[in-house]
This record gives C-alpha cells, sequence and structure tokens, in this order.
C-alpha cells in the first residue's frame, strides 16, 4: 500500500538555553560505572505529540514551557550541567548552571494529516526533529535539546 508523502514546512527560531531560574550549586557528580560504558556514549531522540489544551488561549504555550522549565532546572540542576569526562574516561556531571536547549518552530501540518504515518517508522523525523549544531556530541554539549513544533492545527511536538 502506497503512503502519501506530505509536503509542509517548518521554520524554526534561533535556538537558546533556557538556565535555571535561580543560583543553583556547583559541583562535580561523577555518573555511575553503568551510565558511564562507553556504549551508552549517545543521544536517542523522543518526540511526542499533545493536543493543545483550550484553556491555555491566550497563553503562549512556548513561554509556558520555558519558564517551567527554568524553575524546574533549579531543582533537577545537573540537568543545567555539561558532561566531562575524567581520568580513565570517567564520565562526570559539571553541574555548571549553563542550561539546556531550547528551539521553537512552526510547521503548517496537522496531526490528522500524517494518519497513521505517526507509528514508527515514522516519515519525516529530519523535517520535524530540528538539529541544532553543537548539541549532537556528548562531552561538553547540554544535556537537553528541547524542541517546542506548533504544527497549523492546534497540535504541539516535543522532542527530548
Amino acid at each position: 500500500m502506497a503512503t502519501k508523502t506530505l509536503v509542509f514546512s517548518v521554520t524554526v527560531s534561533k535556538p537558546m538555553l533556557v538556565s535555571p531560574s535561580r543560583p543553583t550549586p556547583y559541583e562535580i557528580k561523577p555518573l555511575s560505572d553503568i551510565d558511564d560504558q562507553e556504549g551508552f556514549r549517545f543521544q536517542i531522540p523522543v518526540i511526542q505529540f499533545y493536543r493543545k489544551d483550550p484553556k491555555m488561549d491566550g497563553r503562549d504555550p512556548a513561554r509556558v514551557v520555558t519558564d517551567a522549565l527554568s524553575e524546574a532546572l533549579v531543582y533537577y540542576y545537573p540537568f543545567a550541567g555539561r558532561l566531562i569526562e575524567g581520568e580513565n574516561k570517567k564520565l562526570s556531571v559539571e553541574c555548571s548552571g549553563e542550561g539546556v536547549l531550547f528551539v521553537e518552530g512552526d510547521a503548517d501540518v496537522s496531526l490528522e494529516e500524517f494518519g497513521d504515518a505517526l507509528k514508527p517508522p515514522f516519515p519525516c523525523w529530519e523535517k520535524l526533529l530540528m538539529h541544532v549544531p553543537g548539541s549532537d556530541g556528548v562531552i561538553g554539549c547540554p544535556l537537553l535539546l528541547i524542541q517546542y513544533l506548533d504544527l497549523g492545527g492546534g497540535e504541539l511536538l516535543c522532542r527530548v
């Protein structure tokens, strides 16, 4: 059965760093030996779709996400740090408070237009998932890249 090829465009804003809303401790936290394995040194994209909540009308969803993220990073401050490599390639999180990457965008397509294509393997991943230069490594890179993409039909896509 042939699948319909969607044609749509995506526009994105300049990536920004979202840092904790208040000062956080500076410390070095070594990863466990399980988390430190060489075979785990890669990123895994997670994509989720949400329908817009009518109670949120009049509020900027991207602003809601960045404000909540900034507040959450106070309590989960290691996520605002960077991985560093020490002696014998041992990884640690440098809790520096630098922040996580956030990218906002818009697409002129709705969830309904994807139909059954929302099941893996997902077509158009490369078009929906924004690549931010310098974010695809492990050492010295932000630990999270959060993407908010407003889809034309009142839905949004979040990538972590």
